[in-house]
C-alpha cells in the first residue's frame, strides 16, 4: 500500500532530477551575444542617459515580475527638465512630435539603466504603448511615436523591434506632447 502511494511520487523525482538543461548562468552566457552593447550605440548616437528623479505622483518607474520589466508611461522631458507640451496637429507638427517621442524614449532608456545597471541585460524590447497629444483630426500617432520606436531600434538591433500602440488622447498630464509606457524582458 505505501508503495503504491510513493510510487507516482519516485518516478517524477526521477523524470525532474533527468532534466539535462544547463544552468540558468550557462543559458545566459549562450544567449547573450558578445557583440551585443547597447550603450556603445548610445555613445555613438551621442546620447546621455539622465537622472530619473522620483515619480510625481502615487506610482513607481518599473515593475518586475519574472524577466519582464513594465515600465511606467513617461513624458518627452528634455535634458534641460523641461516637457516638450502641446497638441500635434495644432501646436506641434509631426516632426517635433518625433523629436517628442525620441525624448520620452531617452527617458525609458533612463529607467531601464537605473532599473538593471547595464543595458545587457535588455533582452528584447517587446511592447510600447504610445499615447499622442492631439486634435481629433490628426491622424499620424504612428509617425509621432515612429521616434520612440527608431530610437530603441538604434540603441538595441534587432532585440529593439516590439509590438506597438500609437493612439490619440485628448489630453495629456501636463500638456505634455507623448506618453510612453513600454513592456521589456530582461535576462534573468
Amino acid at each position: 500500500m505505501i508503495l503504491r502511494k510513493t510510487l507516482p511520487l519516485i518516478a517524477l523525482c526521477i523524470v525532474l532530477s533527468c532534466k539535462n538543461e544547463p544552468p540558468k548562468e550557462a543559458l545566459e552566457k549562450v544567449t547573450m551575444d558578445e557583440d551585443y552593447d547597447p550603450e556603445a550605440n548610445l555613445s555613438a548616437l551621442r546620447i546621455e542617459l539622465r537622472p530619473i528623479g522620483s515619480p510625481v505622483a502615487n506610482y513607481v518607474h518599473a515593475v518586475r515580475t519574472g524577466n519582464l520589466l513594465f515600465l511606467a508611461g513617461k513624458g518627452p522631458r528634455q535634458a534641460n527638465g523641461e516637457n516638450v507640451v502641446g497638441k500635434l496637429g495644432l501646436d506641434l507638427t509631426v516632426e517635433e512630435g518625433y523629436n517628442a517621442a525620441r525624448e520620452a524614449g531617452i527617458n525609458q532608456l533612463s529607467v531601464l539603466k537605473e532599473e538593471l545597471g547595464d543595458l545587457r541585460k535588455v533582452k528584447r524590447i517587446v511592447n510600447v504603448k504610445g499615447m499622442v497629444n492631439a486634435i481629433p483630426e490628426f491622424t499620424d500617432q504612428s509617425k509621432v511615436i515612429n521616434g520612440y520606436s527608431d530610437l530603441m531600434v538604434a540603441v538595441f538591433g534587432e532585440k529593439g523591434k516590439h509590438s506597438r500602440a500609437a493612439v490619440g488622447m485628448g489630453s495629456l498630464p501636463g500638456n505634455m506632447a507623448v506618453e510612453v509606457e513600454m513592456v521589456v524582458e530582461v535576462y534573468e
